[in-house]
C-alpha cells in the first residue's frame, strides 16, 4: 500500500518516495465491527506506534477468509485482539519490540515465496529481491536464518509471501505468541522497479514480521511529513549503538525511494545483532 510522495526539500535530492503501503480500495470507511475510536488511537500511541493515520481495512488471510483490521503506518495490519494483547513490558526500542513481541530463538523461519500461474504469484522482480533479501538475513548469522522456496503450496511455511494488484509497496505484521506474523504481501506496481527495490521492500515487510518497528515511527520523516508525537510510550528505550534521531539510509524507515540498495546498513545491523 505504497504511494508517491516528494521526499522532503531538505533532501535536496529528486527520488521518487513510496510509503509502505498503497491506497486500496478495501479501506473501510463506515465498519461496522471496527471503528478507530479514541480508546484504540490511545492504544496504539501506549505502544510508541503513531497512531496520525490509522484506518480500518479488510484483511484478507491466508486461506482467504477477510477481517476487519487495523491499518498502522501505513504498512502495519493489527486485528483488535492482536492490539489488546500488545504491551511493551518494560519498553520499545526505537526499531522493535521485545518479549511478547518479538520470534523466539534460535530458530529457522520457512520463507515460501507463491510461485504458479496465479495471481498471487511472485514475479520474476519480485522472486529475485525476496531472494537477494533472505541471502541479506543469513549472512548476518543470526540466532534466527531463514530457508525460502518458491511454491504454489505453503505447507509447512512461517512466512507466506505473495503478490497483490496494487501500487508498490507491501504490508506486514508483527510476530505473537514467539512466531513470525505469517504472511508479506508485496504489490503489482513493484514489478516497473529494480530488484533492488524490490529486495528492500521485501526486507522491510520480513523486519515487521520479526518485529521491526520503523525507525521513524515518530516522526515518518522519510515521507516528507512530521507527526511527531515524542516517545509517546512510557519506558522508551534505544539499543546501544544506534541512533536516537532519523536515520535517513535504514532499511525500515516508513518510506522509500527508487534508488534504495537493498542492503542493510550498520545501524540496522546493529539492531538486529542486539535482538537475534
Amino acid at each position: 500500500m505504497k504511494k508517491i510522495k516528494s521526499i522532503l526539500a531538505l533532501a535536496l535530492i529528486a527520488l521518487t518516495v513510496l510509503s509502505c503501503n498503497k491506497e486500496d480500495n478495501s479501506v473501510q470507511t463506515n465498519q461496522e465491527s471496527l471503528k478507530v475510536t479514541p480508546e484504540v488511537l490511545s492504544k496504539i500511541s501506549s505502544l510508541s506506534l503513531n497512531n496520525s493515520d490509522v484506518q480500518v481495512i479488510k484483511n484478507t488471510n491466508l486461506d482467504g477468509t477477510t477481517e476487519d483490521a487495523f491499518l498502522i503506518e501505513g504498512d502495519i495490519v493489527i486485528t483488535q485482539d492482536q492490539l489488546d494483547k500488545m504491551d511493551l513490558h518494560g519498553g520499545i526500542t526505537t526499531e522493535q519490540y521485545r518479549t511478547t513481541n518479538l520470534v523466539s530463538a534460535p530458530r529457522t523461519i520457512r520463507v515460501v515465496g507463491l510461485s504458479g500461474t496465479g495471481t498471487s504469484a511472485l514475479s520474476t522482480n519480485m522472486r529475485n529481491g525476496l531472494q537477494a533479501a533472505i541471502n541479506r538475513y543469513n549472512n548476518l548469522g543470526l540466532s534466527i536464518n531463514f530457508t525460502l522456496t518458491f511454491s504454489s503450496s505453503t505447507s509447512g511455511a512461517n512466512i507466506v509471501v505473495r503478490r497483490q494488484t496494487g501500487s508498490a509497496g507491501g504490508v506486514a505484521g508483527f510476530p505473537s505468541g514467539g512466531n513470525p506474523y505469517n504472511s508479506v504481501t508485496l504489490y503489482s506496481g513493484l514489478d516497473s522497479y529494480s530488484t533492488n527495490v524490490n529486495a528492500h521492500v521485501s526486507a522491510h515487510e520480513i523486519g515487521h514480521c520479526i518485529g521491526l518497528r520503523h525507525t521513524d515511527w515518530f516522526s515518518r520523516q522519510s515521507c516528507g511529513e512530521n507527526s511527531n508525537e515524542g516517545t509517546a510510550g512510557v519506558g522508551a528505550i534505544l539499543i546501544p549503538g544506534t541512533p536516537s534521531g532519523y536515520d535517513a539510509t535504514s532499511y525500515m524507515r516508513a518510506c522509500f525511494s527508487s534508488s534504495e540498495t537493498g542492503a542493510f546498513n550498520a545501524n540496522d545491523i546493529t539492531a538486529l545483532n542486539y535482538l537475534y
